[in-house]
């Protein structure tokens, strides 16, 4: 195989006869090419070619989080030996590694023009401080990554994105008026402590205007809105205690509440800010994400059970020599 170097060279826009394409293929690299093409195995004589990107082993997600052929569990095939996938099931490895495998399935399909290959070039050099193509060839080695590997990493995100919002898109609203409840986010200022007649005195001094939140929560919290002086927030609503959550989305904002116990703690608090959730285009793609989230999980789980039989058989299941 032909050793590899970058170069610097102007973004192209024409596209290069089949025969040529093998030192170009991956010039959206940030603008940078490999000067030798990569000589695939049973490619024509002296035509070089970039391997191409692996198949997915599995047909792409239709819209009802079903694959292609109908089932939610895909055929079983697998490109690891049953030893190597017994051996990451050893090591607690299996289901990350099944999990991102499915996901770079699953966006495989989705098309990005040559410009968005290059921005998501320069998006993943910037958010790893690679400041030019010789930084990004060392990541690229350091990494173990194929040329068409670091292809894969650097276009996932933007896959990512535009397979959700063609698929998911379509039913985040109907996921936000399920969860609207859940995304409603709040401020509050806290007081936690397990004395009730401290958090009662407390209490009184704030109500009565003779000491200040930050002040008290700095001296005497015992929870780790210590170390925020008593602000808790802007975080969702239902992040907190159950019982918390029922009183802050009737309190009146910026009225002390009197102290009232939770399992063994004493909760004086103040509601500052109130936000209902509202359905823009952010909270859109939230759903969205959430939506093909659900769906990889259960894809898992059911490469998960075909697995298993597999895995648990005992040969797979002898220790390694």
């Amino acid at each position: 195989m032909d050793s590899l170097s970058l170069q610097r060279v102007e973004p192209f826009h024409h596209r290069e006869p089949p025969h040529q394409r093998g030192g170009t293929r991956f010039s959206w690299l940030c603008g940078f090419r490999f000067s030798h093409p990569i000589k695939v195995l049973g490619d024509p004589p002296g035509h070089g070619t970039m391997a191409p990107l692996r198949a997915p082993v599995l047909s792409s997600p239709s819209p009802q989080g079903e694959w292609s052929n109908g089932s939610l569990a895909p055929s079983p095939r697998f490109d690891l030996q049953q030893d190597a996938l017994a051996a990451l099931a050893r090591c607690g490895l299996l289901r990350p590694y099944l999990r991102q495998q499915l996901l770079q399935e699953s966006v495989a399909q989705e098309d990005l023009s040559e410009e968005e290959r290059r921005q998501a070039v320069v998006s993943f050099a910037q958010e790893r401080r690679l400041p030019d193509g010789e930084a990004l060839e060392r990541f690229r080695v350091a990494n173990l990554f194929t040329p068409e590997a670091l292809a894969v990493q650097v276009e996932l995100p933007l896959r990512i994105h535009r397979h959700c919002e063609r698929l998911y898109r379509p039913k985040a609203e109907a996921r936000f008026l399920e969860r609207k409840h859940q995304l409603d986010r709040v401020v509050y200022s806290l007081l936690r402590l397990e004395d009730e007649g401290l958090a009662r005195e407390l209490y009184l001094q704030l109500q009565e205007g003779e000491a200040n939140f930050a002040d008290l929560a700095a001296n005497y919290a015992e929870g780790p809105e210590r170390a925020t002086r008593g602000i808790v927030g802007p975080v969702p609503l239902t992040q907190a205690h159950p019982q918390l959550v029922e009183r802050l989305r009737t309190a009146p904002a910026g009225v002390v509440q009197e102290p009232f116990q939770i399992e063994r703690w004493w909760l004086v608090f103040r509601l500052e800010s109130l936000t209902p959730a509202s359905f823009d285009e952010p909270m859109a793609l939230q759903m969205s994400q959430e939506l093909f989230e659900q769906w990889l999980e259960q894809a898992v789980e059911a490469r998960l059970q075909q697995l298993r039989p597999l895995l648990l058989s005992p040969v797979s299941a002898a220790q390694p020599r």
